[in-house]
């Protein structure tokens, strides 16, 4: 699953859209030339963002949540430095950002994968290369599988902490 049949899923759920991620890296070329200016200390205004943070905020504005929680290697690698600055902004704008160690994350038996869970019940899992690119996502329906990533997005919650104290770590 992938472009717009994906993208559809972020404006047609109902309540909830959680996300668990688990890489130091994702290699998604609209954000290249942000990670660079970043890692160079230049301003950026994030123009391949302010879509997403539109969507978020109408999400927010009607009721519907947007959460995630990232599951970071420490030291952090200098990906996951700029994730934490990004959500600053889209935790503005409505969604709520959280942040686990890995070795908790690992004590804790969350899987090692990343997905999507909306409403509690569809679940897309993600899938990537080897070099971190997107490939597509997979709709997972099998009921057992859905309960047990709801059960895993619980424990996740629990255990994060949020952007702006981590950020402060």
């Amino acid at each position: 699953m992938t472009g717009d049949e994906f993208g559809r899923l972020f404006r047609t759920f109902k309540h909830t859209a959680f996300r668990l991620e688990v890489r130091d890296r994702y290699d998604a070329s609209y954000e290249n030339e942000s990670l660079a200016k970043f890692l160079a200390g230049e301003k950026d205004d994030l123009p391949w963002m302010q879509d997403w943070l539109t969507m978020i905020r109408e999400a927010t504005d009607n009721g519907r949540r947007f959460s995630r929680v990232r599951v970071v290697s420490t030291p952090l690698t200098d990906y996951s430095r700029f994730g934490i600055w990004c959500a600053q902004f889209t935790n503005g704008a409505g969604e709520d950002i959280r942040y686990l160690k890995r070795e908790q994350a690992s004590a804790a038996n969350l899987p090692n994968h990343d997905y999507w869970l909306f409403d509690s019940s569809k679940l897309i899992r993600m899938h990537f290369t080897d070099d971190d690119e997107f490939l597509g996502g997979e709709l997972v329906e099998d009921s057992a599988i859905v309960l047990q990533h709801n059960y895993w997005r619980d424990v996740a919650w629990h255990h994060a902490v949020r952007r702006d104290d981590f950020a402060t770590e």
